[in-house]
């Protein structure tokens, strides 16, 4: 996208930045590295042939650092070839193993880990984000909170606890500082990111500047 904003910022495309680009492997008649068809995707919104695009982009994704090569195939298909030292193998990995990438198989006989937290929103998205690593990393993780959550906290933060009420069993109870205001009103991303950014001890900041 660095490419696009580039040309765009420069004047040599008028259209909107898009929100994502697709990289795949080339296909028939590509070469290098990975392939991308932005080109043809922009082509109609600037009012230009794909190839002339691709052409447009081409310098711009050769400056990027570790692109050695930029070649322009077919209707516009733009192919990347990187340094030899560029982390290529890594890239693969993250392209197979997809929003898996990053979560490790834990041991055949993992310990339960138990967490709680008051009915307070920031707590228990604290505990949320919290569970995701360890289950991320192979723990079996059970959450509880003092009382049944709001639904909005699930509908909109996208949190999930386990059960409610006091636990049966000791747990590992999360008690950062509490949100000063209704972080809801911010959506789902911005919320989180208000609510999980500072140290737990230090109050969030949830107004119109984050």
């Amino acid at each position: 996208m660095c490419a696009v904003r580039r040309a765009v910022d420069e004047g040599e495309l008028s259209v909107t930045v898009p929100g994502r680009a697709v990289v795949t492997s080339p296909g028939p008649g590509g070469c290098g590295d990975y392939a991308s068809n932005i080109a043809l995707q922009l082509a109609r919104p600037a009012g230009q042939p794909p190839l002339q695009v691709a052409e447009v982009l081409r310098p711009y994704l050769l400056a990027a650092d570790g692109v050695t090569d930029v070649v322009v195939t077919g209707p516009g298909f733009l192919n990347i070839s990187l340094q030899s030292d560029a982390p290529v193998a890594l890239v693969e990995e993250i392209l197979r193993r997809g929003k898996r990438y990053g979560y490790a198989h834990g041991p055949d006989a993992q310990p339960l880990v138990r967490l709680h937290a008051p009915h307070e929103v920031r707590a228990v998205v604290v505990m949320d984000a919290t569970a995701r690593i360890l289950r991320s990393q192979g723990a079996f993780v059970r959450t509880g909170c003092e009382a049944r959550i709001e639904p909005e906290w699930a509908d909109i933060l996208g949190v999930r606890v386990d059960g409610h009420g006091t636990p049966a069993t000791p747990a590992l109870f999360l008690r950062p500082a509490a949100a000063p205001v209704d972080p809801l009103p911010l959506g789902r991303d911005a919320a989180r990111w208000a609510l999980l950014h500072p140290a737990p001890h230090d109050r969030p900041r949830l107004g119109q500047r984050l």
